[in-house]
């Protein structure tokens, strides 16, 4: 009987990151595009899910928010199976940066597509759902909760906001971390559960998630609040700082200096 592989070692998993971040770094801006609006429209139906999710939190606010946290998982399981460019997963391009196998033009060149990708699969997203009349499902609930989300996000203060996005995508680039030394889809599929469900049960903050959320807000309110719009694009400049904070230094960052810092000496 043949015995399955290990997973991979997490020396190796930190070279296969570092790698796999000069292939992400220097893929032709089209195809980079390209996967980066899939990648918003994956996050954007895994934020659907999880609003549809806990619309009617009757099974008390832990437990809906769990479910709710596993019904996102759905958004990171499209981009790693599937194949999509997510910013916050590619702040760990940053260790091939660190190795200076990419340059800061190639790292800043694939995130800067990339979240704008994001925020177009993300946003045209938003106007299917709409034209959708996803709103109105469970007699308009889904809608008022997901009017009742963004106006919780845009009421962060800055200091708030980017203190939840480096949570956030700690966790994000953890979960990304683990696919890694993952060998078969079970196992990405596994590795991603438990770190996505638990950043979205709390409450932390996802740039490319709000870019669905937000957008959703204003097209809800009619574009009438302008406090509403303010507090969103600062929320999303904020959570932006605090998700690159999170997924390049305390993730990317630390495991470069135990694996892979001595490359370079």
């Amino acid at each position: 009987m043949t015995s399955l592989p290990d997973a991979y070692a997490p020396r190796e998993v930190a070279a296969r990151v570092r790698d796999t971040g000069v292939t992400k770094a220097r893929l032709g801006l089209m195809t980079m595009f390209t996967l980066a609006i899939l990648a918003g429209a994956f996050i954007a139906l895994g934020a659907l899910f999880f609003t549809v999710t806990v619309t009617d939190p009757t099974s008390g606010y832990g437990f809906t928010r769990l479910v709710g946290g596993l019904a996102f998982s759905l958004g990171l399981i499209l981009v790693i199976v599937a194949g999509a460019e997510l910013f916050t997963g590619n702040n760990l391009v940053a260790m091939a940066w660190a190795s200076r196998l990419v340059s800061t033009r190639e790292l800043v060149r694939n995130w800067v597509v990339v979240y704008v990708g994001n925020a177009v699969g993300a946003i045209g997203t938003v106007a299917l759902v709409w034209t959708g009349n996803v709103d109105q499902f469970a007699g308009g609930q889904v809608g008022d909760k997901a009017l009742a989300i963004a106006e919780t996000k845009a009421a962060l203060d800055i200091s708030e906001a980017i203190a939840l996005g480096i949570l956030c995508n700690a966790l994000v680039c953890l979960a990304v971390w683990l696919t890694m030394a993952g060998r078969t889809v079970t196992d990405k599929i596994l590795a991603i559960l438990f770190p996505i469900t638990a950043f979205v049960a709390i409450g932390f903050e996802h740039s490319v998630a709000n870019m669905f959320f937000l957008p959703y807000g204003w097209v809800l309110d009619g574009f009438q609040n302008s406090a509403l719009i303010t507090g969103s694009l600062r929320n999303l400049a904020a959570v932006t700082l605090g998700n690159i904070i999170g997924g390049t230094l305390l993730v990317a960052g630390i495991y470069w200096l135990a694996y892979l810092r001595r490359e370079q000496e």
